[in-house]
């Protein structure tokens, strides 16, 4: 039986099938804490220590990608959100939901310790991060403990998704309850079916697609729905349309004939209907930007109609611009793509698609421009295949031949698009995207979690990790090896932060200034981190550096024996040149 507040929280937690619990230990929730352990058992949510609250929330965020259900972290009051924000920000940004729970001291002054308690206390707390969740709560008795979880569960599960703060005060979480509390079953508190568009709309965009010389789809982030991957491939080939995806998250297979991604800008430019489809910065999808004279143009012709279907417009807050610039549209559409889609095609197929004669002669051409892309990839591979140091693609071919026959995902790492590329990427969940915010940081406790999340499936998730990224956050290392995550981490590891030295090398151009000099305060060679080191010293099965690439392989393929066969996590250090 229940005895306190923090039991009905944890009873609440398990009844929404809650099977993991983030956390860095914090005194603020140590009711909380108590009841996982002891009234709980430790399991389902199971906690998963962190060693910093930025991890904890990543591990969340990268666990809901990886499964599509949301897990808990859980972060010390005011000073333990601030470390979880960045990470926050990211969840956010990314759309991924994620229950933050925090806890307070006492909001009865006359209960508080002398100066831990006060500095610890805000009034109130998710004032602090209230405009990158979609909801914040902090609930004032007992009995309103269970509504206030519901909501926030129901509330980060609605599209589009996204992180909550849910906080509890510390003599809330310690209160003895009165009485025997009943857990209201959740069933009937559960997130509502997706948003469909009206029919008009729906055979409005049907028509003009159906019209349409040369159509094109934009997909971004519409893969966050594995399902709707399959979908996607058959509205294009009724329609005959190129497909570009831009990356959220995984839309296209790559090897199908109609998949252009790479040639967005001269496709949009062609394009007389253009179907966006979740996509975050439809803005700078169809113009063109010049840094020069930091100005846009439309790279799309005039007359060209725009139909853009998303949910953004329902997560907009003030504080962040993250919702972009404003871009023209000729059909806004509020929808869920995952429903939109399916619809949209058994619209073009009452119509009848395109004449049968168009549709062949169009396919046919995306088909032979779809190779060239791919030919000109490989012409790329051979060109840089003997480059010192380790070329980018040199790396993404050495790897793809030792993981191509696995059931895989590469969790985190895009890699300037050498694994889409090179790599064939055919199934949903293929690549589970960047990072929302652009925080570094992300992908040491994103990847954890979507290993966490997977690791029952028999899949091998991959991770192309970064250098500076993992300085940030590097711990998640431990928490990898504590809990047994099997993930194999490649590094990617070009010793600096070359993308700033990109933007030095600009300003430096622009002002007629020493471009050699770009380096200076972006280099981490002097001393050069030693990654193997430093994840053996976590527990984690590491090898390198490796400088040779005809060493990758072998280095590849033992860490991943470790992954299978030990299910471990497994680290590779790779020296690779920047670009």
């Amino acid at each position: 039986m229940a005895e306190y507040g923090s039991d009905i929280i944890i009873d609440m937690l398990k009844s929404l099938g809650i099977k993991y619990a983030a956390l860095n230990p914090g005194a603020s929730f140590r009711g909380i804490h108590d009841s996982l352990v002891n009234y709980n058992h430790n399991k389902n949510p199971e906690i998963i220590v962190c060693c910093h609250e930025e991890i904890a929330v990543s591990v969340a965020h990268g666990y809901a990608k990886a499964t599509g259900e949301p897990m808990a972290a859980i972060v010390h009051d005011v000073v333990g959100l601030q470390h979880a924000a960045m990470a926050i920000y990211n969840a956010w940004c990314d759309k991924a939901p994620v229950l933050v729970l925090g806890g307070t001291g006492p909001m009865d002054t006359t209960k508080r310790r002398p100066w831990i308690d006060w500095i610890h206390t805000a009034l109130v707390q998710g004032n602090f991060v209230r405009d990158i969740v979609k909801l914040d709560d902090q609930p004032m008795s007992l009995g309103a403990l269970p509504n206030s979880i519901l909501r926030g569960y129901r509330v980060a599960m609605t599209e589009p998704k996204g992180p909550v703060y849910l906080c509890f005060d510390l003599d809330l979480q310690e209160a003895r309850l009165p009485e025997a509390m009943a857990v209201p079953a959740p069933d009937r508190f559960r997130p509502p079916a997706p948003l469909q568009a009206e029919q008009g709309a729906i055979e409005e965009a049907a028509a003009w697609l159906c019209g349409a010389e040369n159509p094109l789809i934009i997909a971004d982030y519409m893969g966050r729905n594995p399902q709707s991957m399959l979908s996607l491939v058959e509205l294009a080939e009724a329609l005959g349309a190129a497909v570009v995806d831009r990356g959220a998250r995984h839309n296209f297979p790559n090897t199908h004939p109609l998949d252009l991604s790479g040639r967005e800008k001269e496709l949009v430019a062609e394009a007389d209907v253009i179907l966006g489809l979740d996509v975050m910065d439809l803005f700078g999808a169809l113009h063109r930007h010049d840094a020069r004279t930091q100005t846009s143009v439309p790279a799309f012709q005039p007359g060209c109609r725009i139909i853009n279907v998303t949910l953004a417009d329902f997560a907009i807050k003030s504080w962040s611009t993250e919702y972009m610039e404003l871009s023209p549209v000729d059909l806004p559409i509020l929808a869920d793509s995952s429903v939109f889609v399916p619809a949209l095609t058994e619209a073009v197929r009452r119509r009848g698609g395109p004449a049968q004669a168009v549709l062949e002669d169009r396919c046919r051409t995306l088909e032979r421009r779809h190779r060239e892309i791919r030919e000109e990839s490989q012409a790329v591979l051979r060109k840089r295949w003997d480059e010192s140091p380790i070329s980018p693609p040199r790396m993404s071919q050495e790897i793809w031949e030792v993981i191509k026959d696995e059931d895989w995902t590469l969790v985190a790492g895009s890699f300037r698009g050498w694994p889409r590329r090179l790599w064939t990427w055919e199934k949903p969940n293929a690549f589970l995207g960047g990072y929302g915010g652009g925080g570094l940081g992300y992908a040491p406790g994103a990847s954890v979690g979507a290993a966490l999340g997977l690791r029952d499936t028999g899949t091998v998730c991959i991770d192309l990790q970064r250098d500076g990224d993992l300085l940030f956050t590097n711990s998640a290392l431990w928490t990898a090896a504590s809990y047994s995550v099997p993930l194999l981490m490649i590094m990617t590891n070009n010793r600096t932060y070359y993308n700033d030295e990109e933007h030095q090398e600009r300003v430096a151009v622009a002002r007629s200034r020493p471009v050699e000099n770009k380096g200076i305060g972006m280099r981490m060679e002097t001393p050069p981190v030693d990654f193997a080191t430093l994840a053996k010293s976590f527990g984690v099965y590491s090898e390198g550096p490796v400088e040779d690439p005809a060493d990758i392989q072998p280095a590849v393929r033992r860490a991943l024996a470790v992954v299978k066969e030990e299910r471990k996590p497994a680290l590779v250090d790779v020296i690779i040149q920047a670009i």
